[in-house]
């Protein structure tokens, strides 16, 4: 879930010997570092958001949470997986929510305050990461939130077919995606996961010719016949290296609504879908368990 768009910075300093209220680490207690099963995990305070912390893993910005706002999404990719998280039904109707990967569950959280009563599992291998956070960032009493500790596609394996309205995949060891959550044998389980009309949504990285998102499109491609992918134009133009939403489902996506909300973000965004997205994917070889590879690792500098 590593963001390569802007992340909030504030000065390292050490570790406050104060402890963390109910209510969630401050401020006051100024930034936070500890080793986790995928690095050296960092809490920043945000300079803009007062009780806001940017999650850093060996450097890479990870997630955004707003203890006082659940429902602010400060990453831009975060915000692209909220307008789906918005359109996959109608405003404030639960929802049945799949999350592989956790983070700082910046997006799991979304869920449970625009929509009440939803039931969310999260599967994150990283269980001392799941355990810094719910410690000095809690989850508010009555979410129906459940963290497991494991690899994202056992867990996947394991879902019973039918059963959820959406599967986020967002699945980053430290900047990369790795290669067996890549390829359409494991898209094919999380299709068979989704109930009828449920979504698939993805969080990729990749830049210049972007070979590792056209292979992503293509393979989801393999397995459902609607397909967007929501990016910054200079991504899609090769320009920088960042992110890359990639959205997908049986029926229909509602592809106006989703260009509205993209285009009325404070971040520049396109959606292709159709002929220019065919016409993107053109040549690329969907992704299996045989072929797939890890995404490609960020430029040096790039989350400076």
């Amino acid at each position: 879930m590593a963001s390569m768009g802007r992340s909030n910075r504030a000065a390292r300093s050490p570790e406050p010997a104060l402890a963390t209220g109910a209510d969630g680490r401050t401020h006051a207690q100024g930034p936070l570092t500890r080793q986790v099963g995928s690095g050296l995990a960092e809490l920043r305070p945000d300079r803009d958001r007062p009780q806001a912390w940017t999650l850093l893993v060996d450097g890479a910005p990870q997630s955004l949470v707003d203890l006082a706002d659940p429902t602010h999404l400060g990453f831009e990719y975060q915000r692209r997986l909220g307008h789906l998280i918005d359109l996959v039904a109608p405003p404030g109707r639960p929802l049945t929510v799949l999350h592989l990967g956790g983070g700082a569950l910046t997006l799991a959280r979304y869920v449970a305050a625009t929509r009440p009563r939803s039931r969310q599992q999260v599967a994150e291998i990283d269980t001392a990461l799941t355990e810094l956070v719910r410690a000095e960032l809690p989850l508010e009493r009555g979410w129906q939130i459940k963290v497991r500790g494991g690899d994202a596609r056992g867990v996947l394996e394991r879902t019973p077919e039918g059963s959820v309205d959406l599967v986020i995949t967002d699945v980053f060891s430290g900047a990369r995606t790795p290669a067996h959550c890549t390829t359409v044998e494991f898209t094919t389980l999380a299709a068979r996961a989704l109930a009828p009309g449920g979504w698939y949504a993805a969080n990729i990285a990749d830049g210049g010719a972007l070979p590792f998102a056209r292979s992503q499109v293509a393979t989801l491609g393999a397995v459902f016949p609607e397909l967007a992918l929501t990016a910054d134009p200079a991504v899609l133009r090769g320009k920088r290296f960042g992110n890359l939403i990639l959205a997908a489902a049986h029926t229909p996506l509602p592809i106006t609504d989703l260009t509205r909300r993209v285009a009325s973000d404070s971040s520049l965004g396109r959606v292709e879908h159709g002929r220019a997205l065919a016409d993107f994917t053109a040549g690329a070889t969907p992704a299996t368990d045989a072929t797939a590879a890890p995404s490609p690792a960020p430029p040096p500098g790039v989350f400076r």
